[in-house]
């Protein structure tokens, strides 16, 4: 990615030094009312980088492109690399956080199979400055710079509501937040 950006790869070690992981097993089992219930919300990933292993052959994540959503075809074996909101800020909106969603079995595969997908979220390390790197900073910045830990304050409170919460820390958005104390 750095190499992409045109930047010196140090740039993104510094920030996701010693980084904290965190890992996260979801668990959908078969629904017979599949077309009832949505399995997670739309959202983008608070996190830098989600790499996902989807165990199963059932078509559950789903990415949002052009205000339509896509299902993603399991490969046995395959990782899933997710840019998330931090990529995004550190990028300055070169690489975009993907929004996503889970969905339920439907009725014809609810006795099929159930769905477990495996996710490793990679964030910066706790005391970092989370922002657009020195590089790629330009007078109409896209986002802002914010300490890391009021970030995931924000985050932690968006309780995955379909809001991007990479999109408070964008420019345009900044005095709304901090008008509003979100975190």
């Amino acid at each position: 990615m750095a190499n992409n950006l045109g930047i010196k790869p140090e740039e993104f070690c510094n920030i996701f030094h010693d980084q904290p992981q965190g890992i996260r097993i979801n668990y959908y089992p078969p629904c017979p009312k599949a077309d009832e219930v949505l399995g997670l919300s739309p959202h983008t990933d608070g996190s830098g980088l989600t790499i996902l292993l989807q165990v199963s052959n059932f078509q559950g994540l789903q990415i949002k492109n052009k205000e339509k959503w896509f299902p993603v075809k399991p490969l046995p074996g395959a990782l899933i690399a997710n840019i998330g909101d931090i990529i995004e800020m550190l990028s300055n909106g070169e690489y975009k956080s993907i929004e996503h969603r889970a969905t339920i079995n439907t009725k014809s595969e609810a006795t099929k199979s159930e769905r477990l997908p495996v996710a490793t979220f990679h964030s910066p390390r706790e005391d970092a400055v989370v922002g657009p790197l020195q590089g790629l900073v330009k007078k109409d910045d896209k986002h802002k710079t914010v300490d890391f830990r009021d970030y995931v304050k924000a985050l932690v409170s968006s309780k995955l509501d379909g809001r991007r919460v990479g999109d408070s820390w964008k420019a345009s958005h900044y005095k709304l937040l901090k008008t509003e104390q979100v975190y």
